[in-house]
């Protein structure tokens, strides 16, 4: 009876320390959940001049707005490809350049469109010459020859006073220069000791702005921004690039025209204070766009023709008209019109009205049997390239592109895409 007892009173014991630990746990407050912040694009404008991306460290990469990660990815992938980038069309491919992102950067880029631009080879050799300085020099006062002489290229050498003149025609600082992303943390450390310019930026440049410290003395008259061509927008103290840069802002970003002096105060090349020059002399006429806008008729316009700047006018936007463009080119051309609708980053809305209206031609779209079908075409068609390596194969033996087919073991809708370019 005694053990009985004590069992008992042991069990008991027990059974109220866990009911006092369980209410322990269950009375403790909640802890705040971390604060999750999300990793975003920086807005900030850039100061945008010609380079070369095989040149460009991390560092220089960041500069031009992309994340740690991003930076890495790119230069990755230019391990991947050989150690260089050749090609506009092969940078595009990186996977970490977003469609937007390269739009932006792609008219300041050193580099051929597609590769076989054998007078990039002459660029590429004289880019790398190395920078040598033998005595104390103001940057201000050199000319592209001058640059030229110390070991840069040619582009180089205009990339880097086309910043200079962006700064307002001098560089103001060893700072300032330093952020001349042409000139790489190797040369600018060659050419620090001989830089004869401040090391510090001086506050009232700082205040003023960096695009036009130096006052011009344009003679301005009212002008209309929708109708200023190139030479208008450099008679107005830009920049060739400059110009061009507005007028595909004003094209592209704002389908044809300008709309709002807000809509050029947001030009990024136009500085507050170039505005404030600027804004009594800007005589909008927001009505002329109705009257000159090019009228096209979307009826007769094949939708294996159409340009980016029709589709523009269309109402699409960039990135919609990009991404259209892009895989058609990829497909060498459409083949119905569903696939157009399955492109991806595209207003469909928008789009579905496009294609009821516009004509689709496919006669000039090429098509091949699996067994003559070029290894090239294969290999880098959307519908083809994940099995090309196993067409290749196979044909090697088999002749019959049904035989070849189903050893392929394709989903049924994945061959019904293959058979849309296949005699």
């Amino acid at each position: 009876m005694r053990k009985n007892y004590y069992q008992k009173l042991a069990f008991m014991g027990m059974l109220l320390i866990v009911l006092l630990a369980f209410q322990k746990y269950t009375s403790r407050e909640k802890e705040d959940f971390p604060e999750v912040k999300f990793i975003t694009e920086s807005s900030a404008a850039l100061n945008l001049a010609d380079f070369d991306p095989n040149d460009l460290d991390a560092k220089q990469w960041m500069h031009l707005g992309f994340s740690e990660k991003q930076v890495s990815m790119i230069l990755n992938y230019k391990k991947i490809v050989g150690g260089e980038f050749t090609s506009k069309e092969q940078l595009k491919k990186c996977y970490a350049i977003s469609e937007e992102k390269f739009t932006a950067l792609e008219s300041f880029i050193l580099l051929p469109e597609n590769g076989k631009d054998h007078r990039f080879e002459r660029f590429k050799t004289n880019a790398k010459k190395e920078i040598s300085v033998s005595k104390k020099f103001n940057p201000d006062g050199l000319s592209v020859s001058e640059w030229m002489n110390m070991g840069f290229s040619e582009k180089q050498a205009e990339a880097i006073l086309k910043y200079r003149n962006y700064l307002g025609g001098s560089f103001v600082s060893k700072e300032k220069f330093k952020e001349c992303f042409i000139i790489s943390s190797e040369n600018y450390s060659k050419l620090e000791p001989y830089l004869l310019l401040p090391v510090k930026t001086p506050d009232s440049f700082r205040k003023s702005g960096n695009q036009y410290a130096i006052k011009s003395n344009i003679q301005y008259h009212s002008f209309d921004p929708n109708t200023l061509d190139l030479d208008g927008w450099k008679g107005l103290g830009f920049s060739e690039k400059q110009a061009n840069t507005i007028i595909n802002y004003r094209d592209r970003n704002l389908r044809g025209s300008f709309k709002s002096l807000e809509d050029i105060k947001k030009c990024f090349v136009i500085s507050p204070e170039k505005f404030q020059e600027l804004s009594p002399y800007i005589k909008l006429n927001t009505n002329r766009n109705l009257i000159q806008k090019q009228e096209t008729d979307f009826s007769k316009v094949d939708l294996n023709m159409i340009t980016f700047k029709q589709l523009l006018e269309f109402g699409l936007d960039e990135k919609s008209a990009g991404s259209m463009i892009g895989f058609r080119k990829k497909l060498r051309g459409f083949v119905n019109k569903q696939q157009i609708l399955d492109t991806y980053n595209i207003d469909k809305n928008l789009v579905q009205k496009l294609i009821s209206i516009a004509p689709l031609d496919v006669s000039n779209v090429p098509k091949y049997t699996l067994t003559e079908a070029p290894e090239e075409w294969l290999k880098d068609h959307p519908y083809f390239k994940y099995s090309a390596d196993k067409i290749i194969f196979y044909r090697t033996t088999y002749t019959d592109d049904k035989k070849i087919l189903k050893l392929l073991k394709l989903k049924p809708e994945y061959e019904e895409r293959m058979k849309l370019y296949l005699k």
